[in-house]
């Protein structure tokens, strides 16, 4: 017999045992012809599962806060992994078409209305689409500024400063784009909706992300922005874009840049001045914004802002930015 006070054991395998431990094997048919049955119920019921892999339990009103941090926390590791400090998040219309696009929509529209003049809705969509054509410029410049992100910083393959959008067409693909054609990562935070989402093809793989909760879209957003900008948009660019505002007017964040592109777009949209004059805010809210009319434009304010502000874009070999880790 080995002594066990002077020589030490032989290790372990350490999955492998030489001999089965009792639960290993299920009750021997022998002792209970039903056990199998009885045993199989058991196992294929959902409360036998693992919490991890019931689906049904995870979707539960119960299991919200766990959902709610799983939302947070797997595009958190995301970022975190692709070493992403700082985004400019770019906000627009879904609906922003191309310009080559909205051309043939254009000639489209007018070709149907010369072949019925006294159709009032396809006078409508005539409207629609020359409407839609001057819009579409500021696709070029979503697009435009996306490059000048990309370029910024380390080099295009730097991932510290990136462009970061919903993730979906229109005035987001456009800045998606314009980073991905010079090289450069690019994010695309997308939301699961009624209807079926494809996120824009530009955004790189692995900084794509797709949420349940609006909210938690929106924490990240602001998390790692360096600076907000709105292209032409409707109510989810109007949503995402006061939402910043607020948060920015109370100073639940510190405020950044804001540039609204497309003045007169933005000034039918909504009229600041009678905000001030009704009251409705002070004139230093409407300090928190500026329009820009190209990308060139945007993007040398939006850098002029941070120096005049004190803080850091990451840019070459500049000092980490470190104006936003508490939010």
């Amino acid at each position: 017999m080995t002594d066990h006070r002077s020589i030490p054991p032989k290790p372990p395998h350490p999955t492998q045992r030489e001999k089965p431990l009792p639960w290993e094997h299920p009750k021997p048919r022998d002792e209970d012809a039903d056990a199998a049955k009885r045993i199989a119920t058991i196992m294929e019921h959902p409360a036998y599962r693992e919490p991890d892999h019931d689906v049904d339990f995870l979707h539960r009103d119960a299991t919200r806060g766990v959902r709610l941090q799983l939302d947070y926390l797997k595009a958190e590791q995301g970022l975190v992994e692709h070493q992403v400090h700082q985004s400019i998040v770019v906000f627009g219309s879904t609906r922003l078409r191309e310009p080559e696009t909205a051309k043939r929509e254009l000639a489209k529209a007018s070709h149907a209305v010369a072949q019925a003049p006294e159709d009032a809705s396809l006078a409508r969509q005539l409207r629609l689409a020359e409407r839609r054509m001057e819009l579409a410029q500021y696709y070029d410049v979503g697009r435009e500024l996306g490059r000048l992100v990309g370029m910024a910083g380390g080099g295009p393959k730097n991932s510290s400063l990136i462009v970061m959008t919903g993730g979906g067409p229109g005035g987001m693909e456009a800045a998606n784009r314009g980073a991905y054609e010079v090289g450069a990562q690019t994010a695309g935070l997308n939301i699961t909706l009624a209807h079926e989402q494809y996120p824009n093809p530009y955004v790189t793989p692995g900084l794509c992300f797709r949420f349940h909760y609006f909210a938690l879209r929106k924490l990240h957003f602001m998390k790692r922005a360096a600076a907000i900008v709105a292209l032409p948009g409707g109510f989810g660019t109007l949503d995402e874009l006061f939402g910043a505002l607020t948060l920015m007017q109370t100073r639940k964040v510190p405020p950044m840049p804001v540039v609204l592109i497309g003045e007169a777009y933005w000034r039918n949209v909504f009229d600041v001045d009678y905000l001030i004059e009704v009251g409705s805010i002070d004139p230093e809210d409407a300090e928190l914004f500026w329009y820009a009319e190209s990308a060139a434009e945007a993007w040398a304010g939006i850098k002029a802002w941070h120096q005049s502000n004190g803080s850091w874009l990451f840019e070459s070999d500049d000092t980490p930015w470190t104006q936003g880790e508490a939010r």
